[in-house]
């Protein structure tokens, strides 16, 4: 059975290269009928973020990636990490070390000098002497000094090192008992049963260390998969400024979740040239080993265009209810399906619907003087009149058809071109030349307030 996890540490926000590789995971854990775990990695208590960790909680919610069994915060768990320290200390395979802060910095100051890369000496791993006073010992696991480490990755293939180049004894655990980073991944992920790790490759270096705890303790090792990281589309690592920023944000700016999850799982992987990924089909086809080697670029039309597609296929029933999260309430109106049929083929983003519905809703309280320029020429105020006529006239008028036969009958009988009434009526309604269809814009209005507001511009305007 496959079993994935993702394990963030929460000292921030939870920002989408950690939802692509959250959602890697998850992918690769459904799709085989496996399981994908949820380990917040909050050892480091200097650093961590109790906001921190309930924000990446609430992100989850938001997208739907379910998590299987409880989550798991590495805090919880400091008696298994000092069980497993005292096993290496006990079989010989770590080892205290009191090096006291003076001597490190004379260490690394020679090495500078001599031109050397700065690292531990080892002068302490075989030492049988009396303890010096005053230090609290680090603990330290013996890794090989020598040879060739050598990780059988998923996407990049064959990544050797040489041990001496990368490894020296690392710290295992602080003076003060508390575990170090590698070595609780290591733990956590061999006792979870971890068994295919998919994360940025910006870990890439981090697991000879996390392979030397894993031999050390007899742990079968996962399957690793290094994915390429976001860059930008100047092709320098993705900041805040490209999008780097709180998946929340995300909703903030009004991105539907599946638009995001389809956005991000696109980067790096395809099938074809599909670009519309339903949940299902995502763990359909996902395999991570077709990921590409290069690192991928964050387009934001790309997610612009997406998530208007996803906006144009949800229901209206939906979009009303994500709407109050915008701060807009049309559920009760009575010509919601008018309205937001008409609007959600224009909206990218909620948040631009969200700002659409009042320019409807609301009648304008002034004329673009550039629109009213060029839309008011010639007899413009004549042909709205005589629309005003035919709408009074006119006993059905209700749906968007209804109005747009009341437009074709005045453009035959005036012998007019469309753009004759269309250009003044979309000032008179609205306010300025953009928007959606008339007819629309009319069946949202009724025909009492169509007319009213015609009659306003023909007053304000004449």
């Amino acid at each position: 059975m496959v079993v994935t996890r993702f394990a963030p540490s929460p000292t921030g926000y939870l920002h989408i290269g950690g939802l692509r590789t959250a959602l890697l995971s998850y992918l690769w854990a459904r799709r085989n009928g496996g399981k994908f775990v949820l380990r917040i990695e909050d050892t480091d208590k200097s650093r961590n973020s109790e906001a921190a960790a309930e924000a990446i909680v609430e992100a989850f919610k938001w997208v739907g990636l379910e998590h299987d069994g409880d989550i798991v915060y590495q805090s919880q768990r400091d008696e298994i990490y000092a069980k497993y320290i005292k096993q290496l200390l006990d079989e010989g395979k770590a080892y205290k070390c009191y090096m006291s802060k003076d001597e490190l910095t004379e260490l690394r100051e020679t090495q500078m000098a001599n031109k050397e890369r700065t690292r531990y000496d080892g002068r302490y791993r075989d030492f049988d002497g009396t303890p010096p006073e005053g230090i609290e010992p680090v603990i330290r696991i013996k890794a090989p000094l020598c040879g060739e480490i050598v990780i059988d990755d998923g996407i990049k293939g064959r990544v050797s090192f040489q041990a001496e180049d990368i490894l020296d004894d690392f710290i295992i655990a602080r003076g003060d008992g508390s575990p170090t980073y590698n070595f609780v991944v290591a733990v956590d992920d061999a006792l979870m049963g971890i068994n295919e790790v998919i994360r940025g490759d910006d870990h890439l270096s981090n697991t000879p260390k996390q392979m030397v705890v894993y031999e050390a303790l007899g742990f079968e090792l996962p399957k690793f998969y290094h994915v390429p990281m976001i860059h930008n589309a100047s092709g320098k690592k993705l900041s805040k400024r490209d999008g780097a920023t709180d998946v929340m944000a995300y909703k903030e700016m009004g991105y539907l979740p599946e638009a995001l999850l389809n956005f991000l799982v696109r980067l790096g992987w395809s099938n074809g040239d599909q670009e519309i990924f339903s949940m299902d089909e995502m763990m359909e086809l996902f395999d991570p080993s077709n990921i590409n080697k290069s690192a991928s670029i964050y387009n934001v039309d790309k997610l612009d265009w997406l998530n208007g597609h996803y906006i144009k296929n949800s229901s209206n029933a939906k979009l009303a209810a994500l709407l109050k999260e915008y701060g807009v309430d049309v559920e009760g109106h009575d010509k919601k399906e008018f309205l937001l049929d008409a609007l959600k083929e224009r909206a990218k983003n909620m948040k631009e619907l969200a700002e659409m519905i009042p320019t409807i809703l609301n009648a304008p309280e002034s004329y673009d003087e550039k629109a009213v320029k060029k839309a008011f020429k010639g007899d413009a105020i004549e042909v709205l009149k005589a629309f005003v006529a035919k709408l009074e006239s006119t006993t059905e008028l209700h749906l968007p058809s209804d109005f747009h036969a009341a437009m074709e009958a005045l453009v035959a009988e005036m012998e007019i071109g469309f753009g004759k009434i269309g250009m003044p009526l979309r000032v008179a309604l609205l306010g300025a030349m953009g928007g959606p269809g008339m007819d629309s814009v009319m069946a949202v209005l009724g025909k009492d307030e169509t007319i009213k507001r015609i009659n306003h511009a023909v007053d304000v305007l004449s």
